[in-house]
């Protein structure tokens, strides 16, 4: 794994433009990066990425099949109990997923330790699967990358793919808030994808979803809607008006409400209790949980629920050497076995890894200067030297 300065194409913004790309630029800093790449030969790509991936998310579906029945679980996880019906009925009917994204440090050397899940609402999907793949395109055509160069990116087709299994009857609605660029980007990319799929869609902005008195959820319009993806989080879905009705709806939703019990920091200590000493995972307990001692003066702290690294703290030697701010907590926290993110050059990147259905399919790279991996983090690109 190497970090390779491959030069930026002088009008990458207007292709950005041209191909719906209008986040490469959030808030006036730059989002995308392709000033230069990670490099990575093929076995660090399948035996340090792909292989562990495909056991971790395995791993998850087999503690969400033991969560899901388990009462006092759901409670350490802090997730309502008037949401227990619903996450339980959602896996034993089989609801499917989607996809998600595995959050992995991992620098070419020793195995990849899982940070974290993002299981129910990650976004960076579209710049993966389609946008890093036009730039190594480009980069093939033009000579910045060396003859032969691959990529990991198996998403865009994995994605429509997996629209043509799991889209049920009726309408298939995507909703976000319309107003973040980047939610937005993501699902008229979703969107798009299920399109390719022969799928019947319409977007829903957040505040435009109805209920109707059977507790579907529909459109402005009062059309009915078969099955919804929502960028919005289960924990804010199961608490706000339309929480309630969730169990009972015949609306069924992508993510389905079971993946709740994945996206939940928690499941990091519940994944060690399950399986101590995985090589890919790093030891973890809830915060209130004596065990944590055994992790001493040196550890990351994580609430239970967060997005962006809001309100998580890595602490060394009993010296705290970041505490990110934000609205996260209440619920209580986690704490994890500190894993050093690599340091290229002053930056360290995280590797994204996406999982469509239940198979890895490819890999994103964010990168930061700080030790923790939040909103501000580039975007760059990677690809897959030539043997």
């Amino acid at each position: 794994m190497r970090r390779v300065a491959t030069g930026e194409r002088p009008d990458w913004r207007a292709t950005a433009q041209s191909h719906g790309f209008v986040f490469h630029t959030l808030d006036g800093a730059p989002y995308w990066d392709e000033s230069h790449a990670y490099a990575f030969s093929l076995a660090e790509i399948e035996d340090g990425i792909e292989g562990p991936s495909g056991d971790l998310h395995a791993l998850c579906l087999a503690f969400a099949g033991h969560a899901a029945e388990d009462e006092r679980i759901l409670a350490r996880l802090a997730i309502p109990e008037t949401a227990w019906d619903a996450i339980r009925t959602s896996w034993r009917r089989g609801d499917p997923s989607l996809y998600g994204r595995l959050d992995l440090a991992y620098g070419g050397t020793g195995p990849a330790k899982l940070l974290e899940y993002n299981a129910d609402t990650p976004t960076a999907l579209y710049e993966t699967g389609v946008f890093q793949w036009l730039w190594l395109e480009a980069g093939l055509r033009d000579g910045r990358l060396p003859p032969g160069a691959d990529q990991y990116n198996a998403v865009h087709e994995r994605l429509i793919a997996r629209f043509r299994a799991v889209a049920g009857p009726g309408l298939l609605a995507f909703s976000a808030d319309a107003q973040a660029p980047e939610d937005r980007g993501t699902v008229a990319y979703l969107e798009d994808c299920a399109v390719q799929a022969g799928c019947r869609t319409a977007f829903a902005d957040l505040p435009d979803l109805g209920l109707r008195p059977d507790d579907s959820l529909c459109t402005r319009t009062g059309e009915p809607i078969g099955t919804l993806f929502k960028l919005y989080p289960w924990e804010w879905a199961f608490r706000d008006v339309f929480g309630g009705a969730v169990g009972r709806s015949p609306t069924r939703f992508l993510e389905p409400p079971w993946k709740a019990l994945l996206s939940n920091k928690g499941l990091l200590p519940c994944l060690w209790a399950l399986e101590p000493g995985h090589p890919n995972l790093l030891p973890a307990y809830f915060e209130d949980d004596p065990r944590a001692a055994a992790l001493g003066t040196s550890y990351a702290r994580k609430p239970l629920f967060s997005r962006e690294g809001a309100n998580v703290s890595l602490v060394r030697d009993g010296a705290v050497l970041v505490a990110r701010d934000g609205p996260y907590g209440a619920e209580g926290f986690i704490r994890q076995a500190l894993a050093d993110l690599p340091d290229f050059a002053g930056r360290r990147p995280l590797v994204g890894s996406w999982i469509v259905g239940d198979a890895p399919v490819g890999l994103c790279m964010r990168e930061a200067s700080g030790l923790v991996t939040g909103n501000d983090a580039l975007f760059v690109p990677h690809f897959i030297e030539p043997g």
